[in-house]
């Protein structure tokens, strides 16, 4: 089980880097096609996704404060989720392209992994 949640920690990491650094660097794009968000609460939100996908990988892997990596993705998984539902509600219609296809999954796997580490492991401090 360790193993599976560490390739599903780095794969989540990796896709919320993506992700956190399109809407910090590039706002404008999301601000365009969803306007529920300005322009600076998508940078924040790229912001939080960046700083969430350092604590995924880094507290686990130095086992420094190893709590941060469940605490990180419950809150990933939280984020995700509610913007799930912001891009359903101001999303016209549902294709590839519409970012609530892809929202849905890594809010899921950031959810599998909090369990995973807070319940599943047994935390070694």
């Amino acid at each position: 089980m360790n193993i599976l949640l560490w390739v599903l920690q780095v794969a989540v990491a990796l896709l919320y880097l993506a992700g956190g650094g399109f809407k910090t660097f590039n706002p404008d794009d999301p601000a365009k096609q969803i306007r529920a968000l300005p322009k600076g609460a998508w940078r924040a939100l790229g912001v939080f996704e960046l700083l969430g996908a350092v604590l995924l990988i880094v507290p686990a892997a130095a086992k420094w404060m190893p709590v941060l990596t469940p605490v990180a993705a419950a809150a990933l998984a939280l984020e995700t989720l509610a913007l799930a539902a912001v891009y359903a509600r101001y999303s016209l219609k549902l294709a590839a392209t519409n970012p609530l296809v892809y929202a849905v999954p890594m809010g899921l796997m950031a959810a599998f992994v909090a369990y995973g580490r807070y319940v599943l492991t047994t935390p070694s401090f």
